[in-house]
């Protein structure tokens, strides 16, 4: 049985959406998580947006870890944003390589993840937890799984603390990404990344762009219920329960939910799966 659970938000884009954050945090709350992980646009361009959400969710004294990419990003910016976290006195971060905004040519600073990982602790040492991101089905730019597990490897090798996954609906896919990595002696956390099933459109949209597979018998069933919303949350919730449940007793150290900054499926699923 686990006991820790974390989820994931994007940053609001009017005071609407900030306060019904701000309410689904306190939904999730009651399930005390280990960490709330805010999202991070393209080149930063969420960068300001996500410093305020970041910032608002420790001074209600969550632990709370800031998606940090660095592709396009100079050493002295990426500096600067640490500073900003540290002083805030913000423990984690979540390192990625992130994607260059459409139209820029020049990556930076930083080529991989694994060198933000690198400067993170050359810079700020052991203040800062990082996290970085794992793909059971294979990062979509990868050539080969092999080339995507050296990535990994490189990634925590440079000295991240835990991997948390890609969202996927095959468990078997996270299973052999959990053996590749002891087979090739990295010992660290590698935890589940789970979206709850809401509406098929939207999620399909989303897996099409990050190269996360719905099963054909899941799409099947999903696209047979046409509009019937009920009918989809509950076959979604039914599914993903049972994955989950499944992670547990194989001993996951975690489970991260990406909530699109929606308490009730993700605390459904949790209270489901873990209770």
């Amino acid at each position: 049985m686990t006991s820790e659970v974390s989820f994931e938000f994007f940053p609001p884009n009017t005071p609407e959406g900030a306060a019904k954050l701000r309410i689904a945090r306190a939904e999730l709350t009651a399930v005390s998580p280990e960490f709330f992980s805010v999202t991070y646009g393209a080149g930063g361009a969420t960068r300001d947006k996500t410093l305020a959400t970041v910032i608002d969710i420790a001074g209600e004294g969550h632990a709370v870890a800031p998606h940090l990419s660095c592709i396009g990003a100079t050493r002295e910016s990426v500096s600067e944003l640490l500073g900003l976290y540290r002083s805030h006195g913000i423990r984690r971060v979540v390192a990625l390589r992130g994607d260059l905004p459409s139209g820029m040519v020049d990556h930076g600073d930083f080529r991989y993840a694994a060198d933000l990982v690198a400067f993170i602790r050359e810079t700020t040492g052991d203040w800062f937890r990082i996290e970085v991101a794992a793909y059971p089905e294979c990062h979509p730019q990868s050539r080969s799984p092999q080339e995507d597990l050296q990535a990994l490897v490189a990634k925590l090798n440079a000295g991240a603390d835990c991997a948390i996954s890609q969202y996927f609906y095959n468990a078997d896919a996270f299973f052999r990404l959990r053996d590749d990595l002891d087979a090739a002696g990295v010992r660290v956390p590698l935890v589940p990344g789970v979206m709850p099933i809401t509406n098929y459109t939207q999620l399909a949209r989303f897996s099409d762009a990050c190269g996360a597979e719905i099963p054909r018998w899941i799409r099947l069933r999903l696209a047979g219920f046409g509009d019937d919303r009920e009918a989809i949350r509950a076959f979604g919730h039914e599914v993903v329960a049972a994955m989950c449940r499944r992670l547990i007793a194989a001993g996951v150290p975690g489970i991260h939910f990406y909530t699109l900054n929606q308490s009730g499926p993700s605390l459904a699923l949790w209270r489901d799966c873990a209770g």
